[in-house]
Order: structure tokens, then C-alpha cells, then sequence
């Protein structure tokens, strides 16, 4: 046989098995996910773009976990004004209605810059970054705030979502702004309820404060790229580095289970977005430890559906229990890889969540 025939002959027959993955995946659309033996796991997604809304939707997204506002600051050559916000934050939680949809306060620094309005520094990931630069210049996140207000007016589907919180102080000077743009708009004839406010937990110092920071606001979101980032002093972005960031080394494992339970126990809902909820063989663990609501990119959600409906939780809970006493990183990957393998669930395995020993 033509070893270029067998070539051909395994593409095919890898193609045509992706197709009848798919094809098997978007039948999944309009079924809930809910595990073997009855748990109820939402999926949200992460939005940025209006392009996003229909794929969202295409996939069955349940809401959205997290909306980037600063990519519409991004594309535009200066500060868009209050109005121009409004009609760009309408149309997103139009789109969603009635299922909630999570608008990040202006998040730039790191790496989000805007042309116009340039930040440099040395160390920009430790830096003037989130609502560290929006508390500084309360006047653009006034802006932002009234113009979700306005634009959530008989919708009611808005959550605020604070990131980069590094301590009490943060949030109680930015719940201020907000009841204040909240007031300014009540009186200017807009009625809206005040909509949910949550904190994003990305910095090890918030991990410490959970407790704290539940008992102000309504919800969590556990940001775990960045967590990822800071626990383990990795850029991600540097390759010199970037195979020590890994979002199923233990100590990132044990600050998730922290949060999760410090949250609940004030009554709080805790949900993850990140690459780490994406990933079908960590959603897995990340549903053990009790997270509310998973949000990923459209592209991953019907994947982390399928392997959720394949499995039940008390498995996953097993599973969890047995991968929090590994002190290896690159065991916890490999075991969790052997154990859903086991369970015939590998097709659904993220060659990115495979470390080789």
C-alpha cells in the first residue's frame, strides 16, 4: 500500500470523525446541562465583540458571564461618549434578554492598551491596571456605569462585574460611583432597579479576602488567567516561562476550592471564566468544587456540555477529592487525563490540558 494513500486514508477518516462530532455536539444546543445524576451546571459565555452574540446563541448559551467592555474602547480613536456606550451596551443585553448579561467595568493596562489614552510602564501586569485606572478617573467610570444603566431600562438583565480588586477600600469607593451614577440617572428619569454588583477574584489577595469582599456585593467571578498569572508569577506571555503557568498546579487548585467555599458560606454565588472553564477536562473539577456558572469562549461551550452530561457529579467529586492530595502538576494532568479516559470520555480532552510526564 501507498504509505501517501494511508496518509489520506487517516486525515479522512479524522475529518470525518470531527464532522460527526459536531454535527453530534449541535444537537446539544437546546439540551440543558445537567450531569448523569441530575446537577445543573449553567454555561455562560465571554463576549466582546456583537459578532459574539450569534455564536453565543448558535451554542446555547444560558447568559453572559463576562462581557469585555474595553473592546469597544479598544477599537475607537478616543473615548466613546455616554450615548455612544449606551447604544453598544443595548444591543448586547437586547440580544441576551431575558438571561443575564456580566459587563466588566473598563479593564485596560496589562495588555490592553488604548491608543489614545497610553499607559507605560516596567511592569505593566503589576501596574496601573483595571479599576485601579478607573478609580483614578472616577469620571470615566461614572460614564460607563450610567450608560449600562440607561441602556439595561426595561431590560432588568445587567450585572456589574469590578475587576482587579484588591481590597475592601477598592470596592467600597467603586459601590460608591456606582449608587452615585445610579442616583444621577434615577433622577434624570431613568428608572432601573440598582442591577447585581460582583467582584472579580484575580488577585491572591482577594482569594485571602473572599469572605469579605462576598458579604458587599451580590455575586463572584473567579478571573482564572490572571489568578493563574499571579499565584505562580508567570507571564503567560513570555515563553521563557510559559510552561510553569498551568491552571491545575495545586496551589491554583486549593485558592479555587477556597474562594468557592468562603463565597458560599456568605450566600453568594461564585462563577469562573477563564480559559480554565473552557478547558472539558478541568470543567469537570471546576463543577466539583461547587462553582455556580462556568463562562467560556462560544467555541468550547458545547464541548464542556457534552463532557458534563456525560459524567455524574458525585464521580467528579471523587475524582476531585483524589487530585487534591497530588503535589505534581503534571500528575494532577495526567491522572485526570487516565480517569476520564477510563470513563470513555477522552475525545473531549483539550490537547492543551494534556502535560506529557
Amino acid at each position: 500500500t501507498n504509505p501517501s494513500d494511508v496518509l489520506r486514508k487517516q486525515f479522512a477518516e479524522v475529518v470525518e470523525e470531527e464532522k460527526q462530532l459536531s454535527l453530534g455536539l449541535d444537537k446539544l444546543r437546546d439540551l440543558p446541562c445537567v450531569t448523569l445524576d441530575g446537577h445543573r451546571m449553567p454555561l455562560w459565555v465571554n463576549t466582546g465583540l456583537l459578532a459574539d452574540v450569534a455564536r453565543a446563541q448558535k451554542r446555547g448559551a444560558e447568559g453572559v458571564g463576562l462581557y469585555r467592555t474595553e473592546v469597544p474602547f479598544m477599537i475607537n480613536q478616543r473615548f466613546p461618549s455616554e450615548k455612544e456606550q449606551l447604544a453598544i451596551y443595548r444591543e448586547q443585553l437586547a440580544a441576551f434578554h431575558p438571561q443575564p448579561v456580566t459587563m466588566r467595568s473598563l479593564d485596560i493596562g496589562g495588555d490592553k492598551s488604548l491608543s489614545y489614552f497610553p499607559i507605560k510602564e516596567d511592569n505593566p501586569f503589576l501596574g496601573w491596571r483595571g479599576i485601579r485606572v478607573t478609580l483614578d478617573h472616577p469620571e470615566i467610570f461614572l460614564v460607563q456605569t450610567r450608560a449600562m444603566l440607561k441602556a439595561s431600562e426595561g431590560l432588568n438583565n445587567l450585572r456589574i462585574l469590578l475587576p482587579m480588586i484588591s481590597g475592601i477600600h477598592e470596592l467600597e469607593e467603586a459601590l460608591h460611583l456606582i449608587h452615585r451614577a445610579w442616583g444621577e440617572v434615577r433622577d434624570e428619569g431613568t428608572d432601573v432597579p440598582m442591577p447585581p454588583i460582583g467582584v472579580m477574584i484575580e488577585i491572591p489577595a482577594a482569594v485571602y479576602q473572599t469572605k469579605e469582599l462576598a458579604r458587599m456585593v451580590d455575586f463572584l467571578s473567579v478571573g482564572s488567567n490572571d489568578l493563574t498569572q499571579y499565584l505562580l508569577a508567570v507571564d503567560r506571555n513570555n515563553p521563557r516561562v510559559a510552561d510553569l503557568y498551568d491552571y491545575l498546579h495545586p496551589a491554583v487548585l486549593q485558592a479555587l476550592q477556597n474562594v468557592v467555599r468562603d463565597a458560599h458560606a456568605e450566600g453568594k454565588p461564585v462563577s469562573i471564566c477563564g480559559e480554565m472553564a473552557g478547558d472539558p477536562a478541568a470543567a469537570v473539577l471546576l463543577m466539583a468544587m461547587g462553582f455556580d456558572s462556568l463562562s467560556m469562549n462560544a467555541t468550547n461551550l458545547p464541548k464542556v456540555k457534552w463532557m458534563l452530561r456525560q459524567i455524574n457529579l458525585s464521580k467528579a467529586k471523587e475524582l476531585l477529592a483524589e487530585l487534591m492530595t497530588i503535589d505534581n502538576p503534571q500528575v494532577i494532568h495526567s491522572s485526570l487525563q487516565l480517569a476520564l479516559k477510563n470513563l470513555g470520555l477522552a475525545r473531549m480532552i483539550n490537547p492543551a490540558s494534556v502535560k506529557t510526564l
